[in-house]
């Protein structure tokens, strides 16, 4: 190991941004085996968010253990996931990446989308796979759903990811009290506006969950997609 490689593991074992592992999953990878780095700290406040323990607390586990935990998986998984919280706050993630990707593992990122320059860098060095990018609100309701101020940076990182040969989904939480039907529309005509020619998710959510806002049960009138102008697909998930 050279000394360059020596300096960002020492520096990989005094940071610990990851809250938890999840050391399985089938559904957040599509088609891979994978595990699930859930990073501390977010710098957006969403008042649907159901980790509020992830995102107001601290890690507790190190990077050079997350790697160790994927060195003891080798073989069997054949993926990790970045989630959070936002993984992309942390200053070393990219070496991180790096040294994920050097052990031949897939990378995928859930991102909200605000660091578009430190996203396009990685996905410029091929550090990540795949991305997830949630699409928190309609312009106008950003910031009442976010506590943030960080739309023109989520529009950037979506331009990027279009422009990008990586494959990468938008998804949208809806609450009943915070999106309807016509925002949801609006949102699906940004998302054709910048020529997005994915899946689009959106999601329920999800009741008798502890959150950031203290959000009540949302009662949803689910949405009839019939009603949304749309030449892209629209798909649920946790639909029941």
């Amino acid at each position: 190991m050279n000394t360059n490689n020596e300096n960002i593991s020492r520096s990989l074992n005094v940071v610990k941004p990851i809250y938890n592992i999840t050391p399985f999953t089938l559904l957040d990878y599509p088609d891979k085996t994978a595990c699930i780095f859930w990073f501390a700290g977010c710098n957006m406040r969403c008042l649907y968010c159901y980790n509020p323990d992830i995102v107001l607390g601290k890690g507790r586990i190190s990077l050079h253990a997350g790697l160790h935990f994927l060195q003891k998986r080798q073989g069997l998984l054949d993926a990790v996931v970045l989630s959070g919280g936002e993984c992309m706050a942390h200053k070393k993630i990219s070496d991180f990446l790096q040294e994920i990707k050097n052990k031949g593992v897939l990378v995928k990122i859930d991102t909200n989308g605000s660091f578009p320059e430190k996203l396009n860098e990685c996905i410029k060095n091929k550090l990540v796979d795949y991305v997830s990018l949630d699409f928190k609100a309609t312009r106008n309701k950003f910031h009442t759903i976010t506590k943030s101020h960080l739309f023109s940076e989520f529009e950037t990182s979506l331009c990027s990811l279009i422009h990008a040969a990586i494959p990468f989904e938008v998804r949208t939480t809806i609450h009943a009290d915070l999106l309807q039907i016509e925002d949801i529309q609006e949102m699906v005509n940004i998302l054709q506006r910048y020529e997005y020619k994915g899946t689009y998710y959106l999601q329920y959510y999800r009741n008798n969950s502890n959150t950031l806002g203290n959000m009540r049960n949302s009662k949803n009138k689910y949405i009839d997609l019939l009603q949304i102008q749309t030449k892209i697909p629209i798909v649920f998930r946790n639909l029941y």
